[in-house]
């Protein structure tokens, strides 16, 4: 029977991680490097994620790949796997991160509902949940290949639960429904997958609370008023989550949905 230390190695496995320039995502590449993974780092701000992809590898000592994609053009985003192969010859996790948030700078995105624009809604499909498909389509073969191949999609408690609006009176917060749909479609999504891919590869999905970004009064009162742990969360929260369902900790586990939310869903 294998160890805990040794259930948790990553040593030469290759992990990419979408959105890896932004705070969850650089949170997952920072917990799996130090898991012994080498990372490749995706994001659409080239500048941000050579940055970071630097700060990973001179951090852990392991090496890392940047790589500057616009995940809503499809033909881009489907020679990932290449780049990837390339580099590593192999890839054994993929963590599913980028997204359009409720803080996204997009014309009739995070405003009233009836304010809310088609063309907002259609960019939230396409990086949200498109690009996921179409991503996971492009790496089927490398994961499966891998023996140990595990797909992590980063949902939203917006994805279980409709808003509570009464957070957002009075900020200037929105919640878009486009964002609720996608993180919920997200969360169905591994699921399909999980029954599909299997045996060789493991889908399954983490899906946070509200993560701390210096929110201001009376949002965060009202936030953590609603939150049984009292507090919003931190992206060392899913160090654990990501860490369990990216090793052989989690070799028996595939279509769930580890929540990380304070309690926000318990209630």
């Amino acid at each position: 029977m294998k160890s805990l230390k040794e259930l948790m190695d990553l040593k030469d496995r290759v992990a990419l991680i979408t959105g890896g320039a932004g705070h969850i995502g650089f949170s997952a590449a920072e917990t799996l490097a130090e898991l012994g993974a080498k990372i490749v780092l995706l994001d659409i701000d080239k500048a941000q994620c050579d940055k970071e992809a630097e700060a990973v590898a001179n951090k852990y000592n392991v090496e890392t790949l940047p790589l500057a994609v616009d995940l809503a053009k499809e033909d881009k985003v489907r020679l990932v796997p290449k780049a990837v192969l390339d580099k590593f010859g192999r890839l054994d996790i993929l963590v599913n991160c980028a997204a359009l948030v409720g803080s996204s700078e997009l014309k009739g995105w995070a405003v009233p509902f009836e304010n809310q624009l088609t063309d907002a809604w259609r960019v939230a499909l396409e990086v949200n949940l498109t690009s996921i498909f179409v991503l996971v389509q492009a790496c089927q073969k490398a994961l499966a290949y891998s023996g140990q191949g595990s797909i992590i999609n980063i949902s939203s408690i917006y994805g279980l639960v409709g808003p509570d609006m009464r957070l957002y009176q009075g900020t200037d917060l929105g919640n878009p429904a486009a964002y609720s749909v996608t993180k919920g479609g997200l969360i169905h999504f591994t699921k399909w997958l999980a029954t599909v891919l299997a045996p060789q590869i493991r889908v399954n999905t983490v899906t946070p609370g509200g993560v701390f970004r210096d929110h201001s009064e009376p949002f965060l009162s009202r936030y953590l008023e609603r939150t049984p742990l009292r507090r919003m969360a931190k992206e060392e929260d899913l160090k654990g989550a990501v860490a369990y369902l990216a090793s052989e900790l989690s070799s028996y586990v595939t279509g769930q949905n580890i929540v990380v939310d304070g309690g926000w869903t318990a209630w």
